[in-house]
C-alpha cells in the first residue's frame, strides 16, 4: 500500500510540475497559449489528488477536510480555466500569471495549512 501511495504522490509532483513548467515556459512569448503541458499536468494532478484523498480516507490519519475542499476546487479551477482557453491561439498574461499563481497556491497549500 505504501508502494502504490508513493506512486501517486510521485504522479502528482510530475503534474503540478509539468502544469507549472508548460506555463511558465509561455511567460516567455508574446503571445503565451494554453500548450498540451499545462492541459496534461491539470489532469494529472487533478486526478491524482483524488486517488491521494483516497489513501487518506482510508489511512490511520485524521483527515482534514476544509484543506482537501479548498485544495480541490482550487485545483478545479486551474483545470477549468486551462481547458477552457486551450481553444485560444493566445491567452491574456494576466490570465496566465493567475494559472501560475492558482498552481503555486496550490501546491503551497499543504506545506504552510497544518
Amino acid at each position: 500500500m505504501a508502494v502504490a501511495q508513493g506512486i501517486v504522490v510521485l504522479l502528482h509532483l510530475v503534474g503540478f510540475a509539468a502544469l507549472l513548467g508548460g506555463a511558465l515556459v509561455q511567460l516567455r512569448d508574446r503571445a503565451p497559449e494554453i500548450n498540451a503541458s499545462m492541459l496534461g499536468g491539470a489532469w494529472i494532478a487533478l486526478l491524482t489528488g483524488a486517488g491521494l484523498f483516497a489513501f487518506a480516507v482510508t489511512g490511520p490519519e485524521p483527515v482534514q477536510y476544509p484543506q482537501v475542499i479548498v485544495k480541490a476546487v482550487v485545483a478545479l479551477f486551474v483545470l477549468l480555466l486551462v481547458a477552457k482557453n486551450r481553444r485560444f491561439a493566445d491567452i491574456p498574461r494576466g490570465l496566465l500569471l493567475l494559472i501560475v499563481a492558482l498552481t503555486v497556491a496550490s501546491a503551497g497549500l499543504p506545506i504552510f495549512w497544518q
